[in-house]
């Protein structure tokens, strides 16, 4: 069984500063508190194509389980669960993808995250939408598991559409100071 939900949001802000937000949301001094689940963030690889405004980059992130039931804990080695991040900015056309993968317990249960961003339509200069798309599947083994598993797929669910939250509230506060940031900086020069 797989178990599937979208969101989709608009941001008030330029794409640009979005994605910047976006590139900052781990990495901001008041994000500990609000994304408490992420406990390392690393870059693997990152390349950029000047020549077609491109930018693409890989990271591995290593965040705190969620409390599983008894059979999961057993098969997991560590509460920590390592994810592959890959993302792909391409400036020229005003579009980020971003996908996460959990990489441990895939044998068990295997989630997948993409995110988008992109210029809004009605107001592309002004607006950012942004769609999110988790997928997770708990493989099962018995039929009699089968209940177990949809139990597990919901209460990883409401945990990412609960950390989703949190990270568009994050994105959304470094927008504000970006664009403050942004209204001094150009104060300075009049």
């Amino acid at each position: 069984m797989v178990l599937t939900y979208t969101q989709e949001h608009v941001y008030h802000h330029p794409w640009d500063r979005v994605t910047a937000a976006a590139w900052r949301k781990f990495t901001d001094p008041a994000t500990p508190s609000a994304l408490s689940h992420i406990l390392d963030v690393h870059t693997l690889s990152r390349r950029l194509d000047p020549l077609h405004g491109r930018f693409s980059c890989t990271r591995s992130i290593a965040v705190r389980s969620p409390s599983l039931p008894f059979f999961l804990r057993r098969l997991a080695a560590s509460p920590t669960i390592l994810c592959l991040e890959s993302s792909s900015v391409d400036a020229a056309h005003g579009s980020m993808e971003i996908v996460s993968r959990n990489m441990s317990l895939r044998g068990v249960i295997e989630v997948e995250e993409r995110a988008r961003y992109w210029p809004h339509p009605e107001r592309p200069e002004q607006w950012t939408a942004f769609r999110q798309e988790t997928s997770i599947r708990c493989k099962v083994m018995t039929a009699v598991a089968a209940a177990l598993a949809e139990k597990v797929e919901e209460r990883c669910a409401e945990r990412f559409r609960q950390n989703s939250v949190k990270g568009r509230e994050i994105i959304e506060r470094i927008c504000q100071f970006l664009e403050s940031s942004e209204a001094t900086a150009a104060n300075r020069f009049k």
